[in-house]
């Protein structure tokens, strides 16, 4: 398999576990506050990450690599809290895909500046991507409130500064870079925890079993668009992970009845274009 078939299917991978993931995050943000939700997903994610370090004796990174590393869970854990905010307030339909555009747009002008710009077929199929993300962003029922929509956009902002981070961490080694962005991001959580009364509270039923799905999912989308970007660009790979909103409002659609309209079915067939065209 060539390096940019590999980016391809690495990055479609990441998208399809993220999006599951980032549905789990919702489900378990709607029995508990966020604040209760990162600390279990994101200790799972720490736990599994350092035992596959040690399994696959992945080699120690450099200091570059873990400074990217913090650099992306301090980015990251504001994403994915905004993104779980707005999941427990509104329609993943309208949440995903609103921060997935955000979320592609900023490693694709980072890219330009940092490894040229890519094929003309490739420039299609961003811009058609981006469309589609847009068209499955149209809700059924109803659009969504400022503060959903501002959450949606700020968790867009942190999962592109995310994107471009862990990139450059990733370069060489993956699993320890990805364990010091958990390591931030948990002692940020930690930080924010201690500041105010309450702590984590009494554990409410039905929480672990989606958190810790959120926080495995979550790990798996994070290895696969590391290995998408070692395969091949930054954007690639970044703009394939953003099509998560398909799996997300897939799930919504099937297990909590959220209804797709006309247009949102028309940009899931237009995502499937812009696969193609980045593919080529």
């Amino acid at each position: 398999m060539s390096p940019e078939i590999a980016a391809v299917v690495f990055g479609l991978g990441s998208a399809l576990v993220w999006g599951g993931g980032d549905f789990c995050g919702g489900m378990a943000a709607r029995r508990a506050p966020v604040m209760r939700v990162l600390p279990l997903s994101q200790g799972v994610g720490l736990v599994l990450l350092v035992l596959l370090a040690l399994l696959l004796r992945e080699p120690w990174p450099t200091l570059q690599a873990l400074g990217w590393g913090m650099a992306a869970g301090l980015t990251g854990v504001v994403g994915i809290g905004a993104l779980y905010a707005a999941l427990a307030q509104g329609q993943a339909g309208v949440v995903a895909p609103v921060s997935a555009v955000l979320a592609a747009t900023t490693p694709v002008l980072v890219a330009m500046f940092t490894e040229g710009a890519p094929t003309t077929w490739q420039m299609s199929g961003f811009g058609v991507a981006l469309v589609g993300i847009a068209l499955v962003s149209q809700a059924g029922s109803g659009g969504g409130s400022l503060r959903e929509l501002g959450l949606a956009l700020l968790a867009g902002v942190g999962f592109g500064f995310f994107f471009v981070c862990i990139h450059q961490a990733s370069a060489s080694t993956v699993f320890w870079p990805l364990a010091m962005a958990r390591v931030t991001a948990l002692g940020l959580i930690f930080g924010v925890l201690i500041a105010r009364p309450g702590g984590l509270g009494e554990a409410l039923p039905g929480l672990l079993p989606f958190a810790l799905l959120s926080g495995a999912m979550d790990v798996a989308g994070n290895v696969l668009f590391a290995l998408a970007g070692q395969a091949g660009r930054l954007d690639i790979a970044a703009v394939l992970s953003s099509l998560y909103p398909a799996s997300t409002v897939l799930l919504a659609w099937l297990v909590l009845g959220e209804r797709l309209s006309f247009m949102q079915m028309i940009g899931v067939l237009t995502v499937l274009l812009a696969i193609g065209l980045i593919a080529a």
